[in-house]
């Protein structure tokens, strides 16, 4: 797998992530193994569906909130923006905000207000599972393998089922740590959260051929 093919997948399922994984008001949590909730709460379920977190949430927050998503799922990510902006100005409390407006820093790059974005978020929620993937993809980019690594465990930890994390642990071991056993165990995680992906598929077929040769080169010199 090569390193454009990396960035371009980060980009893809950074952006799916802001509208399936990093919401935090009610009935927009839709991702992967997660669950509707509805009623005005702020609350958030980890990919596995674990309820984290309720309190009364004004109806206009919500309705701001939604909007803002819906600019992001539209493409309209300038909309987008000073959507969250806003809402993050009536409702500084909500980690949610934040860490999509980190989404949207880091489409465009600017890795200082991923930074500063993801700190609001964490330190709002320090085990906010989004948050901490997108922390991990910032400490990637980097070049900061191990807090990388770090960030996405912290993830799986908080959220066990959450896909997208073993799938990101899954290329930092593969391309970047050289653990292609870890590589393996993260990308066939990632299939049974997630599904059966093709691209991942090949990968694993890889990976098992290159782990054998492996094997066999050290039963050579032994």
């Amino acid at each position: 797998m090569s390193l454009r093919r990396f960035t371009d997948n980060c980009k893809k399922y950074g952006l799916a992530l802001l509208v399936l994984s990093a919401l935090v008001l009610a009935g927009c949590a839709t991702g992967p193994g997660s669950k509707r909730v509805s009623g005005t709460k702020d609350v958030r379920t980890g990919p596995d569906g674990r309820l984290i977190g309720t309190r009364e949430v004004p109806p206009k927050a919500q309705t701001l909130y939604e909007q803002a998503v819906a600019a992001m799922a539209a493409g309209d990510i300038i909309d987008a923006e000073l959507r969250f902006q806003e809402f993050l100005l009536r409702y500084p409390d909500y980690p949610g905000g934040h860490v999509n407006l980190a989404i949207i820093f880091a489409g465009r790059g600017d890795d200082k207000a991923v930074e500063d974005s993801l700190t609001d978020a964490l330190i709002l929620d320090p085990e906010h599972p989004v948050a901490l993937n997108q922390l991990g993809m910032l400490r990637r980019r980097q070049g900061k393998f191990l807090e990388a690594e770090s960030a996405y465990l912290k993830a799986v930890t908080a959220s066990p089922g959450y896909a997208l994390a073993h799938y990101n642990l899954g290329v930092l071991n593969d391309l970047y740590l050289r653990r292609l056993d870890a590589a393996l165990q993260h990308y066939e995680r990632y299939q049974e959260l997630a599904g059966e992906d093709n691209q991942v598929t090949k990968w694993i077929v890889d990976l098992k051929r290159r782990i054998g040769v492996a094997q066999r080169t050290a039963n050579v010199t032994e």
